[in-house]
């Protein structure tokens, strides 16, 4: 496949996944498939930025909620056809870390969640998933069951965030070693340190490098 005609695919693939067209988007996908290329860069370099430019649409106002889901839609469609062919970056067969994540209770927006899930189990991590609208509760009784290394909370509100820091708090008081990290519109890294977050997460690609650095250093204790 030529360079050119990466980018056009990677462009096209980035625009029907902004005007939600699944019949489009899965089109493309078979044709990245078919012309050899690599299903972790048509995912990210092409659904992956289509879905950050509906992010930025939906933060000047243009977009609204339904459009969001109605692009998420599109992107799940495509990710049918190339999850299968993407390559897990897992060291041997050893799984990078294990994560929980959900978003916070009070709270449904979960287009950054499950935009982060999907960059998290393409590099290697296992993930499990609480979904939204998740209690307190149970991202403590989450992390203790699966001895996740970290835990990733979610909000898209002011009002919902503010429950984030009781979270922690009950995570760092069952478990002093787990890794905690935070993002979501309203998140700043100010915030993030007041809470006793270890990490915050301005976007999808932000959380992965932090979370990898996260296990890093958990792994060189």
């Amino acid at each position: 496949m030529t360079p050119e005609r990466e980018k056009e695919i990677l462009e096209r693939l980035a625009e029907a996944v902004l005007n939600y067209d699944e019949d489009a988007v899965r089109q493309l996908a078979q044709e990245a498939l078919d012309e050899g290329m690599d299903a972790n860069k048509a995912v990210f370099d092409g659904m992956v930025e289509g879905m950050k430019k509906a992010g930025d649409l939906y933060e000047q106002q243009e977009y609204f909620v339904p459009e969001l889901l109605m692009c998420a839609d599109a992107m799940y469609a495509g990710l049918e056809i190339l999850r299968p062919h993407m390559q897990s970056k897992k060291d041997g067969n050893k799984v990078k870390g294990q994560v929980v994540m959900g978003v916070v209770q009070g709270d449904v927006h979960d287009i950054g969640k499950n935009l982060v899930k999907i960059m998290f189990e393409a590099a290697g991590f296992e993930v499990h998933d609480l979904g939204k609208d998740v209690p307190l509760e149970k991202f403590v009784e989450e992390q203790l069951k699966t001895d996740s290394e970290i835990v990733a909370l979610s909000a898209m509100m002011t009002t919902t965030m503010v429950g984030m820091k009781d979270i922690i708090k009950a995570i760092k008081e069952k478990n002093p070693k787990a890794r905690i990290m935070i993002g979501g519109a309203p998140v700043t890294d100010e915030i993030a340190d007041r809470f006793g977050a270890d990490g915050y997460a301005k976007d999808a690609s932000n959380a992965l490098k932090e979370a990898i650095d996260m296990i890093a250093s958990l792994r060189d204790m």
